[in-house]
């Protein structure tokens, strides 16, 4: 993942990993049963349910259409595997297409992405804005309702259908470095 994002820029360590969705990119993808990834410190819902990193979203029982922001960095790919299994929700990570964890669980699995246009300008714990993200971001769809629906947000960018989908335990054919 970008380490620059999940760095604060300067090579140090990030005071947060808490990068939390605007609300107006939120809004435009309708109503979510869970957020499995909601932070403590989140002052708008993100879905009825949020789990926060107190509750291990992982180890609970996910239910109904799930918007899921996960932690960047090496918890991403975890989350990223259960939203595929899971196959009702909307996910947003960064569009880093060469890594091992989308190949194996975006690309045959989704049911179509949004490339968001530009760089998306995350809030901090409490609300406030943070700078522009460090790399380029997609929201994944895994069902064909949330494919139709980031088809039709209205949010700036490039909207892939997919019809690759494929079974649960598959697994792509590349190999991959793990990245």
């Amino acid at each position: 993942m970008n380490s620059q994002f999940e760095t604060g820029g300067d090579g140090s360590t990030a005071n947060t990993h808490d990068w939390l969705t605007p609300p107006e990119i939120l809004a435009k993808l309708g109503a979510f049963d869970l957020d499995p990834c909601a932070s403590q410190f989140q002052p708008w819902r993100t879905a009825t349910q949020q789990f926060t990193i107190a509750d291990d979203g992982l180890a609970r029982a996910w239910h109904g259409r799930v918007w899921c922001n996960p932690p960047y960095g090496p918890h991403a790919e975890k989350f990223l595997r259960r939203c595929a299994e899971h196959g009702d929700g909307i996910l947003l990570i960064f569009a880093r297409t060469e890594t091992k964890a989308f190949q194996q669980w975006c690309f045959p699995r989704a049911s179509g992405m949004l490339f968001m246009a530009g760089r998306i300008k995350f809030r901090l714990p409490g609300g406030g804005h943070a700078g522009p993200a460090g790399a380029p971001s997609v929201l994944i769809a895994y069902g064909p309702s949330n494919a139709a629906a980031l088809h039709t947000s209205g949010i700036p960018g490039y909207f892939v259908p997919l019809t690759n989908v494929q079974a649960p335990d598959a697994q792509p054919s590349l190999d991959l470095e793990a990245a």
